[in-house]
């Protein structure tokens, strides 16, 4: 069975990856039978020929996981279309903090409002009188 996964490269703690197509019985760094791309997960820099993967896959080929998600983020040029998240992790204390402040500001915000009301029906009574 051939499949189309990553070949390690680079050295220690610093990968990049190629991406080839294999039999499934070879070792990971054993000689492909086509090489399509590769991928650099640490700077997000990848070139990939998407349609000769793709052509692979029709022909029954087995994508890996990570390959498959590669497939079907790549642009048409062969480059990762890498969204950032924007998320930001906090500490506990962080986190319990920024609760504080949200509370207080809602708090705040819950008291205005009922001035706010308070007010308006004191001043409607004699605009309609």
């Amino acid at each position: 069975m051939l499949k189309i996964r990553l070949k390690r490269l680079g050295a220690k703690k610093q990968p990049s990856y190629r991406i080839i197509v294999i039999n499934s019985t070879t070792k990971r760094e054993g000689r492909p039978i086509q090489e399509l791309g590769y991928y650099n997960p640490k700077t997000k820099e990848m070139k990939f020929d998407k349609a000769s993967a793709l052509e692979w896959i029709s022909k029954g080929a087995q994508a890996t996981e990570r390959v498959q998600y590669l497939i079907k983020h790549c642009n048409e040029d062969g480059t990762l279309n890498y969204v950032k998240k924007e998320t930001v992790k906090l500490s506990k204390k962080a986190l319990a903090k920024k609760q504080a402040e949200e509370e207080a500001k809602a708090a705040a915000e819950a008291e205005a409002k009922a001035a706010a009301e308070a007010e308006a029906p004191a001043e409607e009574a004699p605009a309609e009188a």
